[in-house]
């Protein structure tokens, strides 16, 4: 909690805990605090009593309140408590009767993100189909994309993704300041891409790349890379092949557009660099790829991709073109299909970015 001893009086530990955190972080007047009825059936998820306790008008005003509660969790409001419990039920009842879906704990903690913490899709669904943002608080340094790609939960991820989740990440302090006032990128670590190419979770990689993750830094503010911690990955890519992933992720970062030349090994070979080792079907697709050109219609379907950005993928289904090639830019569909329609049609129609609607 405090740090350095920056408050006045008794430290937060021992006997006095409970009123410490009441006295720092719980919503006024303090005596409430000992009525927790609310926030227990939340936890339990007894929305009997929920019901019940939200027809008084001095419940319905507390619903948003901040308490310490019986079980002895930091402050936190009813909807929190039952996202984290995943009582879905009650989720949506609290919704319903007015709590705020965004207001976050004293660790900056929304309800989605303690829902996705806790692996509970259907509250997390619901929290998001009510308004919740689903990149989670800029005052918590995770978010839910991040924690779904890194446990693997690729019916979360899709759930985020499908309501207009960042699945990259930004790394200015505000978004008005601009270099060199601002942070910058110094490891892959903070990125959904590469925690999830680091757990080898292949589906959670693959959404992220279709939903237009940068498949080289997964990045939206500054990169330097040379600010990069020493021995650290200096790409996706790099990070992809120190890590042992197999030959999947590398094809998939090639399909999507990486830059191959940022991975700066001179030599790459089966020996030991990091924690693992280099696995050897994915460096030879990783040294065939760099060696042979890109396919022109590989490049085309890189270009619309960028031209569109990746908040205007979702579009794509409803352009004037042709259904296999917009499977094939939203990569459902292979190039040997989109051939079969006609290659010439195929790379003239999807070059023609002009009609994109904005």
């Amino acid at each position: 909690m405090a740090e350095g001893g920056g408050r006045a009086g008794p430290g937060p530990a021992g006997p006095n805990l409970k009123e410490w955190l009441r006295e720092q972080f719980c919503d006024r007047p303090l005596e409430r605090c000992e009525d927790t009825r609310l926030h227990d059936a939340a936890y339990v998820g007894d929305l009997p009593t929920l019901r019940s306790l939200l027809q008084e008008e001095s419940y319905r005003s507390r619903i948003n309140e901040k308490s310490v509660w019986c079980c002895g969790w930091l402050p936190c409001t009813p909807l929190r408590i039952a996202a984290t419990a995943g009582h879905g039920d009650c989720v949506d009842f609290l919704i319903r009767k007015g709590a705020e879906v965004d207001l976050v704990d004293v660790k900056g903690q929304t309800a989605l993100y303690v829902a996705v913490v806790n692996g509970h899709l259907e509250s997390a669904q619901i929290l998001l189909e009510a308004g919740a943002d689903p990149n989670g608080s800029r005052h918590h340094r995770s978010t839910p994309v991040y924690h779904a790609s890194r446990v693997g939960r690729a019916d979360i991820l899709k759930a985020l993704i499908r309501y207009g989740a960042d699945v990259d990440v930004n790394h200015h302090l505000t978004p008005d300041v601009q270099p060199p006032f601002s942070r910058r990128l110094t490891s892959l670590v903070v990125c959904p891409l590469y925690i999830s190419a680091a757990y080898h979770n292949l589906q959670c990689f693959r959404l992220l790349l279709q939903a237009g993750a940068n498949p080289d830094f997964n990045c939206n503010g500054p990169v330097n890379t040379q600010g990069f911690y020493r021995g650290s990955p200096g790409c996706v890519m790099d990070a992809v092949l120190r890590h042992g992933c197999e030959a999947a992720f590398v094809s998939l970062l090639v399909e999507f557009g990486a830059n191959l030349n940022l991975v700066k090994w001179e030599s790459l070979g089966p020996e030991s660099r990091g924690r693992r080792k280099v696995d050897p079907e994915a460096l030879q697709v990783f040294k065939e790829a760099r060696s042979v050109p890109r396919t022109l219609l590989s490049l085309c379907r890189v270009a619309v991709r960028r031209a569109l950005g990746k908040y205007r993928l979702h579009l794509i289904p409803s352009l004037p073109l042709p259904d296999p090639i917009k499977k094939f830019l939203l990569y459902e569909q292979n190039s040997r299909a989109v051939v079969d329609c006609s290659e010439e049609e195929a790379i003239c129609r999807a070059s023609r970015h002009r009609f994109l609607p904005l």
